[in-house]
């Protein structure tokens, strides 16, 4: 009986030892799955937060790049005014030069003499002052139009030297809106993402984002084809004064590089571009909703490219919209624009003859693919160039 007795209470000892083992496992697995709950909590608000904070680092670099692209444009459409302005402050010069040059040819062919025989067939003293003042108004004249051209003169350069400094302005603008691609592109990359990605996260900022990076890698390579525009320049330079000083050493005068005349047609201007292909007419356009102020010649980049008439060349440089760029003055209110080309090959102030080549296609400054803009101003205003071709 003692026996049985101690078998009944060994039974339930096993038997309570037994459950407590259960319970107490029951309670680690429900406190470790609680343990990886809260984790896996902590983990999601972490991503969430980064994610949060991603967001509106990239919203405020979007609305940064965004403040930089306006004011970049801005600026743009400021400096486009400002080479106009310059263009016809640099023809009333070219105008008044001119005109002070055939005067002062006048004056030589004739001489003195002409003023002398006014003075000795004056019949009488009275008709004889009347002749002095007379060639006292002519020297009075010369007097003024002289001083004309010099402010003239004077109102050019200071145009020119507030377009440099307007260009400095737009460099350092162009220089923050590319420091901005770069830091959201480094971005980016830390994070392992492509804009594609970010569609979700940031809505319609990342087709804004994506935009404004394509404009920062165009303003990146418009300052990549400046800089390549001045040095060659400055090695034309150089080279053309290497030519000249060879020249005079020789005995010879001033170098003046040979040149082929190519005209064709039978219009007043001949063809800037006989290679290309009308691409663009003058006149509005559907396509971007804007007004087109010329004639797009599309060619294959470095085919050569003409001056439509005979003239002088009052620019030939770099234009953040049309690239490398010509400007020629013909005289009675006419002037050719030469846009977007690859390199130029002729100066500001040199003398051009009509069908003489002045540059090499392109497609530098604000430019699609490889053509001649060819613009044509009577008074100052674009006319279709179509009408005079």
């Amino acid at each position: 009986m003692k026996k049985c007795k101690r078998s009944i209470i060994s039974g339930v000892l096993v038997l309570a030892m037994c459950m407590g083992t259960a319970v107490n496992v029951q309670a680690t697995t429900i406190e470790e799955a609680q343990e990886i709950a809260d984790q896996l909590d902590e983990e999601k608000e972490a991503a969430e937060a980064e994610k949060n904070a991603l967001t509106d680092q990239l919203n405020q670099i979007i609305g940064e790049m965004n403040v930089a692209q306006e004011r970049l444009t801005n600026k743009q459409a400021e400096i486009r005014q400002a080479e106009d302005d310059l263009v016809q402050a640099k023809v009333d010069e070219n105008t008044q030069y001119q005109s002070m040059k055939k005067r002062i040819r006048y004056m030589y062919e004739v001489g003195n003499t002409q003023f002398i025989e006014v003075l000795l067939n004056s019949e009488n003293m009275g008709d004889f002052l009347n002749n002095v003042e007379y060639v006292n108004q002519l020297s009075e004249y010369d007097r003024d139009r002289l001083a004309d051209f010099q402010k003239i003169r004077s109102e050019v350069e200071a145009r020119e030297r507030a377009l440099q400094e307007e260009y400095v302005v737009l460099r350092n603008l162009q220089d923050a809106l590319i420091a901005k691609q770069a830091e959201v592109e480094q971005l980016l990359a830390d994070k392992n993402l492509q804009i594609a990605d970010l569609e979700g996260q940031i809505g319609e900022n990342a087709a804004l984002l994506e935009e404004l990076i394509r404009q920062a890698e165009e303003e990146k390579r418009k300052q990549e084809e400046q800089a390549a525009a001045a040095a060659a320049a400055a090695a034309a330079a150089a080279a053309a004064a290497e030519a000249e000083a060879a020249a005079r050493a020789n005995g010879g005068s001033t170098y003046i590089p040979s040149t082929d005349v190519v005209v064709s047609g039978n219009g007043q201007f001949t063809n800037p571009c006989p290679s290309g292909s009308v691409s663009s007419t003058f006149g509005y356009r559907t396509f971007d909703n804007s007004f087109h102020n010329g004639l797009d010649l599309a060619a294959s980049s470095g085919a050569p490219t003409y001056a439509a008439d005979s003239g002088t060349v009052l620019i030939a440089g770099w234009s953040d919209s049309a690239g490398n760029w010509v400007v020629v003055d013909h005289g009675n209110g006419f002037v050719t624009k030469y846009m977007h080309h690859s390199a130029l090959a002729v100066t500001a102030g040199q003398s051009v003859s009509k069908g003489q080549q002045v540059g090499y296609v392109g497609s530098t400054g604000y430019s699609s693919g490889p053509h001649l803009h060819f613009q044509v101003e009577l008074g100052g205003s674009p006319v279709n160039p179509q009408i005079y071709l």
